[in-house]
């Protein structure tokens, strides 16, 4: 029997201890917890019903924008739906405070203090402290456009470099292997095979729409973009001029990845080879559990199946409940021996 192909727009993360995946419509997130049972979370996608936010580029700035919100909050989600490291996520007086001050949730507050703190970290490390950088090499290089290319190179070593570090930790390794369970499952999808863990198990785990390529993509852009300012002697206007460009790189790159991802031509297949042996640093082979993980997160986000079967499902992978099913049949046994 041939395997039809489906085109799909499902997309997704790897967080600590599952995977979140999110459709046009809905979104969900699946954890698993240390005693091996599953707790999940599922929420409405807000649709953009403006024609200005369906614009090419602008619903690119738009959705990088909800991408980082939507990141963090799934982030602090995942923590506390896992009971590990909750503390690390709860509101600090200040926030509390400014939460009362707004009216606001103090979670919503601590989120976009977190969405701030962490764009205000990339900025400063792959866009200000490569330009420094160049500028000090200024003198040696004569060339505006040359200059622009150092730049953008000292960025790319600089993101390896950091994705390079993150391998190094225990806790962000698993975040990739659940990050490969999420590429498998919707690759697995899109090929048109049922979704069990032996068919997922075969895909690879580099998906072309995957936010690395989006990364290299800004990247890649950011020095075609950036060359036509050329290279201005006064540092804080090289700079404002970068932080002001910075959504038109993120709308751009994000075109050229849904350009990217809509063919199989060989041509199209060598534009985003670079982007997908990125995907190599963040993702990693996941465990039968970890994709378990990523096909019910990927079956409640597209909702083709009813709550029951959902739940179903959802029995079937939470390894706690076959265990204390076990454990049950065991101390009926032992009951009716003693009997």
């Amino acid at each position: 029997m041939s395997k039809e192909a489906k085109k799909s727009t499902v997309g997704g993360q790897g967080v600590l201890g599952g995977v979140m995946m999110r459709s046009p419509k809905k979104a969900a997130l699946a954890v698993r917890k240390s005693d091996g049972d599953i707790a999940t979370k599922t929420w409405e996608v807000e649709q953009k019903k403006s024609w200005f936010a369906r614009l090419p580029v602008v619903r690119g700035v738009i959705n990088f924008i909800d991408m980082l919100f939507t990141g963090v909050g799934v982030l602090m989600d995942a923590a506390k739906m896992s009971e590990e490291g909750t503390e690390e996520f709860e509101p600090s007086k200040f926030e509390k405070f400014v939460a009362g001050k707004l009216g606001k949730k103090a979670e919503d507050v601590m989120m976009f203090f977190a969405v701030i703190i962490a764009v205000v970290l990339a900025v400063l490390l792959f866009f200000m402290l490569p330009t420094f950088l160049t500028s000090l090499l200024k003198d040696a290089i004569q060339s505006p456009l040359l200059l622009n290319l150092v730049d953008g190179l000292i960025r790319i070593v600089i993101l390896v470099l950091y994705m390079l570090g993150c391998t190094l930790m225990k806790d962000i390794k698993d975040v990739f292997r659940y990050h490969g369970a999420e590429h498998k499952t919707i690759s697995c999808y899109e090929a048109g095979e049922e979704l069990t863990v032996e068919n997922v198990r075969k895909y690879r785990t580099l998906h072309p729409r995957c936010g690395t390529s989006y990364l290299l993509l800004v990247m890649l852009v950011t020095v075609l973009v950036y060359s036509f300012f050329g290279w201005s002697d006064n540092l804080l206007l090289r700079m404002g001029l970068r932080l002001l460009m910075l959504p038109i790189i993120a709308g751009v790159a994000y075109e050229v990845l849904k350009l990217l991802a809509m063919s199989d031509h060989i041509l199209v297949r060598a534009l985003r080879w670079p982007g997908m042996q990125l995907q190599r640093l963040t993702t990693a082979q996941p465990t039968d559990e970890m994709i378990e993980i990523g096909i019910l997160a990927f079956e409640m986000a597209l909702e083709e199946k009813t709550p029951e079967q959902l739940a179903a499902l959802k029995e079937q992978f939470s390894h706690k409940k076959a265990e204390e099913s076990a454990a049950d049949q065991e101390a009926q046994s032992q009951e009716a021996e003693q009997a």
